[in-house]
C-alpha cells in the first residue's frame, strides 16, 4: 500500500524547503519590521530629548533607562511566552511596542522620558527572546542554527535601516514627529504580519524500512 495510505509520516524537511516556507518568511519580515520599529527611537530619542530642552548628559540616561528595563522585559516575556504562547505574546509585545514609539512625542521633561523609555526598553527587549520560542517550535532542531540566523540577520537589518531612515525623515522635515509616527507605522506592520504567522507542519524523518 501507498505509504500515505499507511499513514507513514512524511520526511524531514530540507534547508531549503524551510528556508523557502512561509512561517520562516514570516517570522524575517516580522523581525525585520519589529526592529526597525524600535531601532529608530532608540537611536534618535537622545538627540530629540536635546532639543526638548533636556541638557546632553541627562538625555544620554534615557537610553540606559531602556536597557535596564529590557533586563526585566527579556525575562518577563520570557515567562509569559512560556504560560501562554510565544507567538500569543509576541503580537501582544508588538502592538504595544507601535503605541509606545510615538509616546515619545509626549515626552517634555526628564521624569516623562524615563517613564516612556521605560515602557519602551521593557517592551522591544522582552519580545527579542521570543523569536528563538517560536522558531523552536516550528522548524526542526537540526537546523536552529540557520533559522535562529535567519531571523536575527532580518532583525539586524532592521535595526541598521530604522536609524537610517529616521535620520532621513528628520533631515527632510526638520521634526522628529514623523520619525514616530513612522514608528508607529512600521510596528503596526509588524502585528499584522506577525498575526498572519501559522504553525510550521510537523514533521519527522520516514522510519527506516524493514
Amino acid at each position: 500500500a501507498p505509504a500515505a495510505a499507511a499513514g507513514a509520516a512524511p520526511a524531514a524537511l530540507t534547508v531549503g524547503q524551510v528556508l523557502r516556507s512561509p512561517p520562516f518568511i514570516i517570522l524575517l519580515l516580522t523581525n525585520f519590521f519589529c526592529c526597525a520599529t524600535h531601532a529608530g527611537p532608540i537611536f534618535h530619542t537622545v538627540s530629540y530629548a536635546v532639543t526638548c530642552g533636556i541638557p546632553l548628559l541627562a538625555a544620554v540616561s534615557i537610553y540606559s533607562v531602556e536597557g535596564f528595563a529590557g533586563l526585566g522585559g527579556r525575562i518577563a516575556f520570557g515567562l509569559l511566552g512560556d504560560r501562554f504562547g510565544a507567538r500569543q505574546i509576541l503580537v501582544l509585545g508588538l502592538l504595544v511596542q507601535a503605541f509606545a514609539a510615538p509616546a515619545f512625542l509626549l515626552a517634555r521633561d526628564l521624569g516623562s522620558f524615563y517613564a516612556v523609555a521605560a515602557v519602551f526598553g521593557f517592551i522591544y527587549a522582552g519580545t527579542m527572546p521570543l523569536y528563538a520560542a517560536i522558531a523552536r517550535e516550528n522548524f526542526p532542531l537540526h537546523m536552529m542554527g540557520t533559522v535562529i540566523g535567519g531571523i536575527a540577520m532580518a532583525g539586524s537589518l532592521g535595526m541598521s535601516t530604522g536609524p537610517l531612515v529616521g535620520g532621513l525623515i528628520y533631515d527632510m522635515t526638520d521634526s522628529y514627529r514623523w520619525l514616530y509616527l513612522g514608528a508607529w507605522g512600521t510596528g503596526m506592520g509588524a502585528v499584522l504580519i506577525a498575526l498572519a504567522f501559522r504553525p510550521a507542519a510537523k514533521t519527522r524523518p520516514a522510519p527506516a524500512m524493514a
